[in-house]
């Protein structure tokens, strides 16, 4: 499989005809109101990607310009494939940002933000993620927090702290359930600085991402935190 066009039609021969998206609100006024499904889960689409990994940019472009939630995830699968064996990974990397308005909901910022995004950005200035901690769009706010997974990973707690504090004020549930998930995740590795940043932050936290952040520490510690609130 060599073009986007065959991929395209691929998924659509394999996707069931009736079915009802259960992991996104799809309702008016709701974050994937005009987001479309295929109902393709995730191992057949990094199957496919597995497949067609040497597809080109230009091809992968077509992808994640699909009105198809599934299309636009599997030309980031590719293009996580692309990025780890390539030795120009700066070209990547701005491929991806070149396209960032395609990266458009939750399970798209979670596949690629933390394998491309938070890789790249680890030896690099990483001031563009504070740009996007503050910005309007939800999901770039939401890249900003969940690239840093990766430095997590390296046992960098920083970037993760200090865009947490700036979206402690956030509107948006996703937003909220991705600060507390990173957290969480920093706590998993050093609970001393989580709890650090818990004294300092957990009464102004929404409860959430209090809830997402304070899931793994001993349920006298989870209650303490809570009371606080």
């Amino acid at each position: 499989m060599t073009t986007a066009r065959e991929l395209k039609q691929l998924l659509y021969d394999i996707a069931p005809k009736n079915f009802t998206p259960l992991f996104f609100k799809t309702g008016p006024g709701e974050y994937a109101e005009y987001d479309k499904f295929l109902s393709i889960n995730t191992p057949t689409l990094k199957q496919l990607a597995q497949k067609a990994k040497d597809l080109p940019l230009s091809e992968i472009s077509l992808l994640l310009e699909s009105p198809f939630n599934e299309e636009r995830q599997l030309a980031l699968f590719i293009l996580i494939k692309q990025y780890q064996k390539s030795h120009n990974k700066e070209e990547i990397y701005q491929f991806l940002l070149n396209n960032i308005q395609c990266i458009n909901n939750w399970n798209l910022v979670d596949t690629v933000a933390p394998a491309i995004i938070g890789d790249y950005l680890f030896t690099q200035d990483k001031h563009i993620l504070l740009t996007f901690a503050h910005s309007k769009n939800l999901w770039e706010r939401r890249i900003a927090i969940v690239s840093t997974y990766y430095f997590i990973k390296q046992n960098q707690y920083d970037y993760t702290l200090q865009i947490a504090e700036i979206l402690l004020n956030d509107p948006h549930d996703l937003i909220h359930k991705a600060v507390g998930w990173m957290l969480r995740e920093v706590g998993k590795r050093n609970e001393a600085t989580l709890r650090t940043f818990l004294d300092q932050y957990s009464s102004k936290m929404p409860r959430t991402m209090l809830r997402y952040a304070i899931e793994r520490l001993p349920n006298e510690t989870r209650l303490y935190y809570l009371k606080k609130t």
